[in-house]
């Protein structure tokens, strides 16, 4: 199966793992999916492209 790999800041990181840590997670790669699935879950009952932009600016992801 192909995983990709994404890079983030050390600092994040060292910040991701110390929270994953504390909150019990097996690894930081288990906490940062469980992050990822429930952002993109956020988005999976959006009807178009707009609305997911939309809603996107609104949390400050973009401009």
């Amino acid at each position: 199966m192909f995983e990709p790999k994404i890079k983030i800041d050390r600092a994040l990181y060292n910040q991701a793992r110390i929270i994953a840590d504390a909150a019990g997670y097996s690894s930081v790669d288990e906490f940062l999916i469980h992050i990822i699935e429930r952002e993109v879950a956020k988005f999976e009952d959006s009807d178009s492209q707009e609305e997911i932009k939309k809603r996107m600016q609104g949390l400050g992801y973009i401009s």
